[in-house]
């Protein structure tokens, strides 16, 4: 004869000693191995050959210091780095660059392809200045022509068109914004530095309106809070861009991968 069974079972104690077993990130390349992307790397280092020559030229057709403090030039020169590194990580198929730097240095090529054509390139705005990089108020000739569409146009579009076909999507976010309105508010402090260092200069201030001898310090910083305000709205704008668009570079699989095992459905 058995003893009857007890119909409650108190728990067993826990066993010491015995590791709690966490949830652990597996990385992308776990599952996936990376897989070298040559043209997006020779893309990117067209790009930044590119904008590493017109910076060359504007540097030996000007003063290197005038020419090395618009805010195009030093735009140019972070994207021409960043795009060489790029070009390197694709091409050995290692990691993708920290996407609070790429999105910085997509952000201020644009603002510096925007700033040109709609403030300074434009007859009808009031800060017109088309050879900005010359600090004269005709449209530039020569060298300093082509080097001022480059810098202004071709490399802010290269930059953009590598943000949306070459790079995945959701990788920017919205904390990463406000970090970089820093480099916009350095640069404004470098200016009117530079300008209260350079009181007989005619290059005293690069760009009409943050001129502080033709309009005051009262509306310098007027232009400079709308522009920095516009900047920050441009930034938010590229988060929520990139959290919308589709992935360029999603590669569909055509064939199934043996893995030594099959799921079945369930049943039922």
């Amino acid at each position: 004869m058995t003893a009857p069974i007890p119909r409650d079972i108190p728990d067993l104690p826990a066993i010491p000693g015995m590791p709690v077993l966490l949830p652990s990130h597996v990385p992308a390349t776990a599952v996936m191995a990376p897989v070298p992307r040559p043209l997006a790397a020779a893309y990117r280092l067209l790009v930044a050959m590119t904008a590493a020559a017109a910076v060359t030229v504007e540097l030996a057709l000007g003063s290197p210091l005038r020419t090395l403090s618009h805010f195009a030039i030093q735009s140019n020169i972070l994207l021409a780095l960043v795009l060489t590194a790029a070009a390197r990580r694709a091409w050995t198929a290692r990691r993708p660059l920290p996407s609070a730097l790429t999105g910085a240095t997509l952000l201020y090529a644009v603002v510096t392809g925007l700033v040109y054509h709609l403030l300074l390139a434009r007859g009808a705005s009031s800060f017109a200045l088309p050879g900005v990089l010359t600090g004269e108020a005709t449209a530039p000739t020569g060298w300093h022509a082509l080097t001022t569409q480059v810098l202004h146009t071709a490399t802010p579009i290269a930059a953009v068109l590598d943000w949306l076909l070459l790079t995945s999507p959701g990788r920017l976010r919205l904390r990463q914004a406000a970090t970089w309105m820093l480099y916009p508010l350095a640069y404004l402090a470098f200016t009117l530095i530079r300008g209260e260092l350079l009181p007989g200069s005619p290059a005293r201030y690069l760009y009409p309106f943050l001129d502080v001898a033709r309009h005051g310090y009262k509306s310098v910083l007027g232009n400079a809070l709308l522009i920095g305000l516009a900047i920050y709205a441009l930034a938010i704008l590229l988060v929520a861009l990139d959290h919308a668009r589709p992935n360029p570079i999603r590669r569909r699989i055509h064939h199934r991968t043996k893995t030594g095992f099959r799921l079945q459905p369930p049943v039922g």
